[in-house]
């Protein structure tokens, strides 16, 4: 019984002295990768510069970006309604008693405005792609041609009301 477990013991001595790291660690790696990147200046990958602007690609990073700032927005009046003293009716005298004019007054309108129109005719557009429609390249341009001049359309007649 004894002899069995001195030579078990010798297994396992052996197996220690012949271990060998199993690969390099995460920081190693990750230093081996910038190193390679970094000598062959290559750009990211896909890098925007390699592609040709479109009307297409314009309108779906501008979709994007019209629906993080609405998100953003009405987050922030909401927080702001629950924070700030005062109600909204106090915060519209306010604005009225600067005497902005209604050339400013118009344009914020607009400003305001334009984003959620432009989100939601765009988000229509999207709604037919879902459908299977106007997914041909001439149809794109088409629809997008389309979804600007309601934008601009809806939103100066909202901001005029």
């Amino acid at each position: 019984y004894f002899a069995f477990l001195g030579n078990i013991s010798d297994y396992f001595q052996l197996c220690v002295r012949n271990a060998v790291p199993l690969g390099t660690t995460a920081k190693e790696e990750m230093e081996r990768f910038w190193n390679k990147n970094t000598g062959s200046n290559r750009p990211l990958s896909p890098h925007i510069t390699i592609y040709s602007w479109s009307l297409p690609m314009a309108m779906s990073i501008c979709h994007r970006g019209t629906g993080i700032a609405l998100s953003a927005g009405v987050s922030l009046f909401g927080m702001s309604a629950l924070l700030l003293p005062g109600n909204f009716e106090s915060y519209l005298e306010l604005v009225k008693s600067l005497y902005l004019g209604p050339a400013l007054i118009h344009t914020a309108k607009f400003a305001l405005v334009f984003p959620l129109m432009y989100h939601t005719w765009n988000g229509i557009r999207h709604l037919m792609w879902d459908l299977g429609k106007g997914l041909k390249i001439p149809q794109l341009y088409q629809s997008g041609v389309v979804v600007l001049v309601l934008t601009v359309l809806s939103s100066l007649g909202l901001a005029a009301m």
